[in-house]
């Protein structure tokens, strides 16, 4: 079957905040969402350009300030959520940074892991509340191919302060990003009314590319037009896992061809790396501590 927009269900009555929603994958997600009734949050750092994104979009569309490279925005943002909605239905953590030359976010972690990994773990961990009461309700996590790519959690130089190498620390993000889903899931159990699901665009046509290094710039013009897709085919995976009634906690969904760089989304397979219980525990201890968040789970 090829899973399509035109598959999701019914989303009248459902809420669902989506990071990063103002361009590209996030930009798609929170569209089809909204058209197809859901009651859409745009969680962004930029919130003229979420407004922007918000009056091309047709539905129940809100825009929220949210900038993930900041705890105190995240605090804030969470608390606001509190005040406005009494439950949640989905949480799509699709917000990310990818190769950006060395940086670190406002309290000092290496922005890749600061961003993708740590703005995400507190965010979930702060409103995970809205959604545990909420039948069927979903927290999933946009990871990524790279989280194979020279990934390892470094918990000797987890913000990359002795070695930072743009793409090796894109990639531990990422993996971070799985190993947050599979960890999460273990802690909702099975008996849960929320699961936690990960899903992954394969090679798609985004903003986010901007900052590759030279070398893949060289080739990027060559090899992206037969490998990458449009932003609303990448967007597909984390649809399905969101809104498709036969998804189950803990599973992964990407393309289904070339090698999962485009296509359809179906379950597949993350790195042996990823499913390392110990390193996930590990990873969840040390992520608690760095951000001050303590989940309800």
């Amino acid at each position: 079957m090829k899973w399509t927009e035109r598959d999701i269900p019914e989303q009248k009555g459902r809420v669902a905040v989506v990071t990063g929603a103002n361009t590209g994958l996030g930009f798609e997600t929170a569209r089809a969402l909204a058209e197809h009734g859901a009651t859409v949050v745009l969680a962004v750092r930029d919130v003229e350009k979420g407004r922007q994104a918000a009056a091309r979009i047709s539905g129940d569309v809100t825009v929220q300030e949210l900038d993930l490279t900041s705890l105190e925005s995240v605090r804030a943002v969470a608390a606001d959520l509190h005040g406005t909605h009494r439950g949640i239905d989905l949480l799509i953590n699709n917000a990310g940074v990818m190769y950006p030359p060395k940086q670190t976010t406002r309290d000092g972690f290496e922005l890749q892991f600061g961003t993708n990994h740590l703005g995400h773990f507190a965010f979930t961990g702060l409103v995970l509340d809205l959604l545990l009461p909420v039948q069927g309700s979903r927290v999933v996590t946009v990871s990524s191919l790279a989280h194979r790519a020279r990934a390892a959690i470094q918990f000797d130089d987890l913000q990359s302060e002795r070695d930072y190498s743009r793409v090796a620390a894109y990639g531990q993000s990422k993996l971070a990003n799985l190993m947050f889903t599979y960890e999460l899931q273990r802690r909702l159990g099975s008996l849960s009314t929320t699961i936690s699901v990960a899903a992954h665009p394969g090679l798609a046509n985004t903003d986010l590319v901007r900052n590759i290094p030279p070398a893949m710039r060289v080739i990027a013009p060559v090899i992206g037009p037969l490998m990458s897709q449009k932003p609303e085919m990448g967007a597909l995976p984390t649809l399905r896992a969101a809104t498709d009634p036969a998804v189950r906690g803990g599973q992964y969904y990407g393309p289904d061809r070339m090698g999962g760089t485009r296509g359809h989304p179906k379950v597949v397979e993350s790195s042996p790396e990823s499913h390392d219980r110990t390193v996930q525990q590990r990873l969840w201890t040390v992520s608690e501590d760095l951000t001050g968040v303590k989940f309800p789970v």
